[in-house]
């Protein structure tokens, strides 16, 4: 494994992580959606990374933006809301399930009506990560910086609701944190920022110890239901391939010393959240990494064609600025694992929701 300079090639555009595609993009209504065993979840409220970010970039000074063609083109009227995907996200589908509203709407989103904040946001930042030093690489806005966004949101439900209105809301709401690939690929392997400082294994603990705190900073705020994701088998993702491979061109394999970085982090992730769990709080892991994993090397069973290049140009660099309305796009999206080189499509985001429903299911039901 080896810590280049690629970090002026990719610093612009790495900036992760994550069947049925008929329903996938059927036009969203305002139909009350139903309540699987009669949950009683309040709302989503969602931090991290360009893996939940649905817009928020969208509204601050940062290049890494996606809110023009062909990002959103089997979106609800083929809109690039800012979403890094070609239709809807994780989150999306879970928000969906769940019974709470289609979509988790940005924050930053400064027409967002009472609803739709009582509902659920998402205050996630393209391009950030549990490192503070990764979101400055970028311009976006660091996981401190959205928690202080949630507690500006909470003044403002105050303002609206009472206190103890809002304080109950929050009590019954799910909150998802998914960020970290960005700080092993856009910092880490990519930068001396961390590399000289730390080694694989000490900056795994480094950033463990920040998930650890920011996990406590929500529940002093208030939550009692959190998952955290863990981040993908990271030496798929197309663009590393791309870069890091002899022949990129001839041989588009996972490079596994990356992706086993990523599995040691998840089962150290894992381990914390389980010592961590007090009465009274649900900690839950997210295990994308598998079935992503899964995907790739079973394609067939999921429908896909291509595990190892973007929907969106060469498929093999491009994201972000780089994937545009000029931009040669693929015709059928949903044979794809990934949609551009960094950022997966609607169709495997899909199948991650899938994934984790068990784990959805065990947690609303309770």
């Amino acid at each position: 494994m080896r810590s280049s300079c690629m970090f002026l090639q990719i610093m612009v555009i790495l900036f992760i992580t994550v069947t049925n595609i008929g329903a996938q993009t059927q036009p969203l209504t305002n139909k009350k959606l139903l309540r699987p065993f009669n949950n009683t979840i309040s709302a989503l409220f969602v931090f991290g990374d360009s893996t939940v970010d649905s817009g928020n970039n969208n509204y601050i000074s940062t290049v890494i933006k996606c809110n023009f063609p062909p990002y959103g083109r089997d979106f609800l009227n083929h809109i690039p809301s800012g979403r890094f995907t070609n239709g809807r996200l994780v989150t999306d589908f879970a928000a969906s399930y769940i019974g709470l509203k289609e979509l988790v709407p940005p924050y930053l989103d400064p027409k967002l009506s009472l609803e739709e904040l009582m509902t659920g946001v998402s205050f996630a930042s393209a391009g950030s990560g549990f490192d503070p030093i990764t979101a400055q690489l970028s311009g976006v806005i660091p996981l401190q910086k959205q928690l202080e966004y949630f507690k500006e949101y909470k003044r403002r439900l105050e303002n609206a609701i009472g206190e103890e209105r809002t304080k109950l809301l929050i009590s019954k709401a799910a909150f998802l944190v998914s960020a970290g690939t960005n700080d092993f690929l856009v910092n880490y392997f990519s930068t001396q920022f961390r590399s000289k400082t730390y080694t694989v294994s000490a900056y795994q603990h480094f950033l463990l110890q920040h998930v650890q705190q920011f996990v406590q900073d929500l529940l002093a705020e208030g939550a009692r239901l959190i998952g955290v994701v863990g981040v993908p088998p990271l030496g798929c993702l197309p663009v590393l391939i791309t870069l890091n491979h002899h022949s990129p061109l001839q041989h588009r394999e996972c490079i596994d010393s990356y992706s086993a970085v990523g599995k040691e982090y998840n089962w150290h992730l894992q381990n914390l959240l389980k010592i961590m769990r007090i009465h009274g709080t649900q900690l839950v892991y997210g295990d994308i990494y598998n079935s992503l994993n899964d995907m790739i090397q079973n394609p067939n069973h999921y429908g896909f064609d291509d595990v190892s290049s973007g929907c969106c140009g060469s498929g093999l660099f491009e994201a972000a600025i780089f994937c545009n309305p000029n931009s040669i796009v693929c015709n059928n999206a949903s044979e794809y694992i990934f949609w551009d080189a960094v950022h997966p499509t609607q169709a495997t985001y899909y199948n991650l929701f899938r994934s984790l429903r068990p784990i959805i299911d065990s947690v609303i039901k309770q």
